[in-house]
């Protein structure tokens, strides 16, 4: 109250102006976007003491962090105050400790499932987009439904409302406040967190048949995985993406960025669909088409792999290199000697010497008694790193000494 009353501008929702009627200063707004309103935070805080409400605490999941941000922390004082997801789960009456937390409150509910698999305890920031109902319909569209939710609605006010479900009532529930916080809690006693690389067998993907060779076997895909340097929050383009095992498997180590399966097969697309479907991945985006025409409009990578060309690897080197961000990595894996020979000179023409790995693996197999050994095919595996301070590549004509 008291930097209420010290203030001479008050700026909030419609919902926390509204607890001020008695405030007789200036008044901004916030709604339909915020940027333009911390700008004028930022004009008039110069010469006007401001009091910028929020619920809870400022600084989780809130507008303090933009407002620091904007003005220095120097010039900014947080008064925190409970946040709602410590209300939320006092009111269910569980500890809050060992809990992840998330929010999809104003920002895309996509990569939601990819984050909440290795959680078995989470607190979401909902709202009428990424509503209650709509989360625990994609939970069950991909088979995520060991889980009881508690959705508090309105918390500390006078029609305050906790109700608990399990998934599949949740998901038949339209009339849910969009002020609240969902609770969700695994039901399967005997969960445990997938590993960080989760070295899926081929056979865990649906794949064209009888093209069986047409996926990334699991120690190439472990291999290629580790050279791409992916990072949680990393961008990543997965082209000639198949039956979808590199993109899936690289959205698992990055769940909070993004995937691109880049895909010119009919057949392919829709396998690819159904893979990420089965394993409950969100965060992949399939592009149909081919490359590297479609790769125009997609966001900036941190990495890109190169799992087939159909005749473009020069081109989609090009095209791929170009786009990456610096310090990006770009893999190509090669199964034939003119790809490989395509991928080696297209890295030569800009001047780059690629890290090259010749992987030969060979399984044990069964053999009546016996164990003998089967050889896979072998890949060469090429990666590089674009440069931090990458200049315009060199013409073709400029690069004769990597001929």
């Amino acid at each position: 109250m008291e930097a209420v009353a010290a203030a001479q501008w008050l700026v909030g929702g419609e919902r926390q102006l509204a607890f001020f009627p008695q405030f007789r200063g200036e008044r901004i707004v916030l709604k339909n976007g915020i940027s333009a309103a911390l700008d004028r935070i930022t004009e008039i805080a110069n010469e006007n003491n401001v009091c910028v409400l929020a619920s809870g605490d400022p600084l989780f999941f809130g507008i303090g962090s933009l407002v620091i941000k904007k003005l220095g922390a120097e010039h900014v004082s947080v008064i925190p105050q409970p946040s709602s997801m410590q209300w939320a789960f006092a009111r269910v009456g569980l500890k809050w400790d060992d809990a992840a937390f998330l929010s999809v409150h104003g920002r895309s509910g996509e990569g939601f499932l990819s984050r909440i698999k290795r959680h078995h305890k989470l607190a979401v920031f909902t709202d009428e987009e990424n509503s209650p109902s709509r989360l625990a319909a994609s939970m069950i569209q991909h088979g995520e439904t060991a889980w009881k939710a508690w959705v508090c609605e309105n918390l500390g006010g006078t029609d305050e409302r906790v109700r608990q479900f399990d998934i599949a009532e949740l998901a038949q529930c339209s009339e849910v406040s969009p002020l609240n916080v969902m609770i969700l809690v695994r039901t399967d006693g005997a969960f445990r967190p997938p590993p960080a690389i989760s070295f899926l067998h081929e056979d865990a993907f649906a794949k064209r048949m009888p093209k069986k060779g047409l996926i990334t076997k699991r120690e190439v895909r472990l291999l290629s995985l580790a050279a791409m340097a992916i990072r949680p929050d990393s961008v990543v383009w997965d082209i000639g993406a198949g039956s979808g095992s590199v993109s899936i498997e690289a959205a698992l180590l990055a769940p909070e960025g993004r995937v691109y399966a880049i895909e010119v097969d009919p057949e392919g697309v829709e396998i690819c669909r159904e893979n990420l479907r089965t394993h409950a991945v969100d965060n992949v985006r399939v592009v149909p088409g081919r490359a590297p025409e479609v790769l125009g409009d997609l966001e900036a990578p941190d990495a890109v792999f190169v799992g087939g060309s159909k005749g473009s690897m020069d081109e989609i080197i090009d095209a791929a290199f170009e786009r990456l961000k610096p310090s990006g990595r770009l893999v190509v894996n090669a199964i034939t000697l003119e790809n490989a020979g395509e991928a080696y000179q297209a890295f030569r023409r800009r001047g780059l010497v690629p890290e090259v790995t010749l992987l030969q693996v060979s399984r044990g197999e069964p053999l009546a008694r016996y164990l003998r050994y089967e050889a896979l095919n072998p890949i060469q595996i090429f990666a590089v790193q674009k440069p931090r301070d990458c200049s315009a590549p060199p013409k073709r004509d400029e690069a004769r000494e990597a001929r």
